[in-house]
């Protein structure tokens, strides 16, 4: 008989809700538009272009410079951080429509002696709430009444039933909550799950009083700089004395070469202060266009919408981008943590097989006499049962598995015969390891539970005929302990002819068979482990469960192969130092009993030795770990809490969908590094091309809005062309790269040089040529023609820098949008040539004939044989 509780009144509740607050835990703001849009001022990037702009408008104050050449680089500037808080805001706003399309949690409580159901956020302390099986537990408090079973895991990570029994009068959540806490007799905490029983539980805690919200309010705000970010930085800063220091150099060259032009520094200064001034701006003037050169306005541009557009490609493949920088740090993966249950694992108990007392895997369903009395053993002996939703509920994790594996039908069938009627009925408990069931109309005891209780009665079994014969118990124990190897829990079922008697088994039981149970390994999370360990990345199983249970997972899942692999638990990482653990950590394949504390060390240690760190997570306690971790992936039947932590969300909880992620994070960075190669061909061959010409006698060969133009609006839609490259099966071999490792590799610096050394050659060929000029009317022409093969080169470059083979129209269709938006380029180059007018004296061109336009694209279409020769050349990428 359950207590009889009033409940609090409505005025108590208001009083309470007073003096302690509501259950509601404070989520973080949503992103701000202008927050982000501001956050982007940080981008090392943004920082160059910023100076740039300063400069420029310091050089159009003093006459040395067009308007629209400052504010050219402005508008790029707002155009980025507008696309990046863009992107930033529609991520926060999916993850928030998909906590919105989810209900609120609900919980039944007793007010003024009447049953009630109230959201979540209406519970206060002192409330009087009802636990059933299936529950969430909304609030922290203590069992009034009754007896329960819970699930703590989302709090401790342990994935084992905890027994609670109704605590005394007076007593008190402890104020210091240790691991012990949660395992305790009588306490109850937000989060945990009701596995069986009923019971009342006093609300004693809510809000962020409750551990839960302890959990979340103590989580770091600090998170570390993704490797992306640290690359970008490192670019920058190569970019800055590349830059600057070209600039300051080549403008004290010009200063000289006017010296001697002069015949000597007497002569030079008796030309007046006038003349010196003049050289002094056209120096500076040309140290600023080498600037502009150096630096790739376009980057952070095709970054922002490179990543805005694979958020989308992503959901796709059941990934929710949180923050965009998380997909490229995905794929930048050197070592990931990864939970267990759920996401290496169903996350669910099932039979996995069935086998008679002789050891042999069969279908119960191949002979009737087995089908017929296994079905009465577990239809007609458990607690669980199946609700108007289809979906089993009741009783214990092994009754829940046991009835799926009977399924809905069956179960409903056996519950309208009349023969199948229960007379008597014992549940399952601790002492006696067994349930059992009578049916008086069967004239059968029904029997599940442990082997060794069944097998210590039991002389003989139903074989693969019906045939009740002798069991040989050496064989059929040796077969347990094959499935115990496995991980397996195996539950057996008998039968007797005679009456049921409470808590014996009767010494006539016949064995029907054994199940092997457990939450068993996902298939397509084989395949995808193997993936990223063929990818270089070293996966790690962090788990609650007991070592050998885990070491069994590992095993099938392909994590753990023996040899020099390392399994530790919790206390032997714990009696280990800092340094000793980070000798060892490249052969760990197992964490078995860990804490949350040793998820968010590990981070740590992994991060200290330059590694970057993927963590996994669905729980509060995995929160700070997740946080903390270079990228975070919460599991979508998680908590609020750990999604909040995460930066990229598992929707359907599959390590598979984890590969996805990490293979178009590489994506990501191999479309970036893409548009590096064909942005900084181009950049190069200006800063040569302006620093060379001058002292050739050619006189500003490109423009700064030239530069603008090329740097700006060509490579904000080139970007648009490698956002859509697809993913191919072969960056999953490519070995992972490390956190500070530059974005200029040794083969990319080697291919950057060639190609912009040879379009600086045909540009100096263009000038001093004659035949070049005869195609064209006039200087002006001859100029403009020079503008467009500029262009026309770096769009040819386009296709060489798509893919390392020799040819440069490989998986083209699959990125039809690159074709489009190579063509738009092209026409929108004609066009801005051909306009005339206003246009026209914006970037000093004219427009010109049909002659000229051969000689331009015959010039630039030199850009393809170069690169192949080079391609033929270089050594080939080794891969596995």
């Amino acid at each position: 008989m359950h207590k009889v509780f009033k409940g609090l009144t409505e005025a108590q509740v208001e009083e309470s809700r007073k003096k302690y607050g509501s259950n509601v835990i404070k989520e973080a703001e949503p992103e701000s538009f202008w927050k982000q849009f501001l956050e982007g001022f940080k981008d090392p990037m943004i920082r160059i272009l910023c100076v740039i702009a300063a400069i420029m408008l310091v050089m159009f104050f003093m006459g040395q410079s067009e308007w629209y050449e400052p504010v050219g680089t402005v508008i790029a500037i707002l155009l980025v951080n507008f696309v990046s808080a863009k992107t930033g805001v529609a991520n926060d706003n999916a993850y928030r429509k998909l906590k919105e399309s989810q209900k609120k949690d609900t919980a039944k409580v007793i007010r003024d002696g009447s049953l009630k159901v109230i959201e979540v956020d209406d519970l206060v302390v002192g409330d009087v709430v009802l636990l059933q099986s299936g529950d969430k537990i909304l609030a922290d408090g203590v069992l009034a009444d009754g007896v329960l079973s819970v699930d703590n895991s989302a709090l401790n990570g342990e994935a084992e039933e905890c027994p609670k029994s109704a605590a005394e009068e007076g007593f008190h959540i402890p104020e210091n909550i240790t691991g012990d806490t949660f395992v305790d007799a009588h306490s109850l905490f937000r989060g945990a799950t009701v596995l069986d029983g009923e019971g009342y539980m006093i609300v004693q805690q809510v809000g962020e009083a409750t551990m839960m919200g302890k959990m979340a309010k103590d989580m770091e705000d600090k998170e570390p700089d993704s490797p992306l970010q640290v690359k970008l930085r490192k670019l920058a800063g190569q970019i800055s004395v590349f830059g600057y220091v070209g600039a300051i150099v080549i403008a004290l060259a010009y200063f000289v070469h006017f010296v001697i032009l002069a015949g000597g520094f007497g002569a030079y200064f008796a030309t007046g202060w006038l003349s010196i001034l003049a050289d002094v701006m056209n120096a500076v003037s040309i140290a600023i266009t080498i600037i502009v050169c150096a630096v790739p306005e376009g980057l952070p541009l095709v970054i922002a919408l490179v990543l805005m557009q694979n958020t989308g490609k992503l959901l796709k493949v059941n990934v929710l981008v949180r923050k965009s920088i998380g997909i490229e740090t995905a794929g930048s993966l050197n070592i990931l943590f990864s939970d267990k249950t759920g996401t290496i694992t169903k996350g669910q108990l099932e039979v996995v097989e069935f086998f008679t007392g002789d050891g042999k895997v069969m279908d119960a369903a191949s002979v009737p006499a087995i089908q017929g009395n296994l079905e009465l053993s577990i239809g007609k002996n458990t607690s669980a049962l199946f609700d108007d939703r289809h979906t089993v509920v009741g009783g214990n994790l092994t009754d829940q598995a046991l009835l799926k594996f009977l399924g809905e039908e069956k179960f409903n069938s056996l519950r309208e015969k009349d023969d199948c009627e229960v007379g008597e009925h014992q549940e399952f408990n601790s002492a006696n390891k067994f349930s059992q069931a009578y049916l008086p109309a069967k004239g059968r005891t029904f029997y599940k539970g442990a082997p060794e209780r069944l097998l210590a009665k039991a002389k003989t079994y139903l074989n693969d005929q019906g045939q009740e014969v002798p069991i040989d118990q050496a064989v059929l124990n040796a077969k347990i302990d094959e499935l115990a190897n496995r991980a397996m829990r195996v539950l057996a079922f008998g039968y007797s002819k005679a009456p049921m008697v409470r808590d014996e088994i009767n010494d006539d039981v016949v064995l029907i068979g054994l199940v092997g149970i457990r939450d068993d390994v996902r298939p397509e999370a084989k395949e995808a482990i193997v993936e990223v360990q063929k990818a270089g990345i070293q996966v790690v199983m962090i788990t609650g469960d007991r070592k050998e249970t885990a070491v069994a997972i590992a095993k099938e899942a392909g994590l753990y192969r023996g040899e020099d692999d390392l399994v530790l638990t919790s206390a032997e990482l714990s009696e280990m130092s800092d340094d000793e653990v980070k000798k060892c950590i490249s052969k760990i394949r197992v964490i078995s009993r860990a804490l949350p504390t040793d998820k968010s060390r590990m981070v740590r240690l992994c991060q200290e030795m330059n590694l970057v760190v993927g963590m996994t997570g669905d729980g509060v306690n995995d929160s700070p770990a997740l946080k903390r971790a270079d990228v975070g992936f919460a599991m979508g039947s998680g908590t609020d809490v750990a999604k909040e932590a995460g930066k990229l969300v598992i929707l359907d909880d599959n390590f598979n969908s984890i590969k996805n992620a990490i293979w178009y994070g590489r994506t990501l960075y191999i479309n970036i590094l893409k548009f590096c190669k064909m942005q900084l061909v181009i950049n190069l061959a200006a800063v040569f091309v302006s620093a060379i010409c001058p002292f050739l006698g050619i006189e500003d060969p490109l423009k700064v809005t030239h530069l603008l133009w090329i740097n700006l609006c060509m490579d904000s839609l080139a970007s648009l062309m490698f956002a859509g490259e697809p993913a191919l099966k072969r960056y999953m071999r490519d070995k992972p790269r490390r956190r500070d490792e530059s974005i200029i590799s040794k083969p990319m610096i080697i291919q950057i040089i060639i190609m912009s050394v040879w379009l600086t050659i045909i540009s100096i060929v263009w000038f001093k040529v004659p035949f070049f000029a005869t195609c064209f009317d006039n200087s002006a022409q001859f100029y403009t023609g020079f503008f467009c093969m500029f262009v026309f080169s770096f769009m040819v470059n386009a296709f060489n820098v798509r893919s390392d083979s020799l040819n440069v129209f490989e998986h083209i269709r699959e990125n039809k949008t690159f074709v489009r938006v190579w063509l738009i380029i092209m026409a929108v180059q004609i066009i801005l040539v051909s306009l005339g007018g206003v246009v026209g004296d914006i970037f000093s061109c004219e427009r010109f004939g049909f002659k000229g336009w051969l000689v331009v694209l015959g010039m630039a279409l030199t850009m393809y044989p170069v690169d192949l020769i080079r391609k033929l050349l270089s050594p080939k990428p080794k891969r596995d």
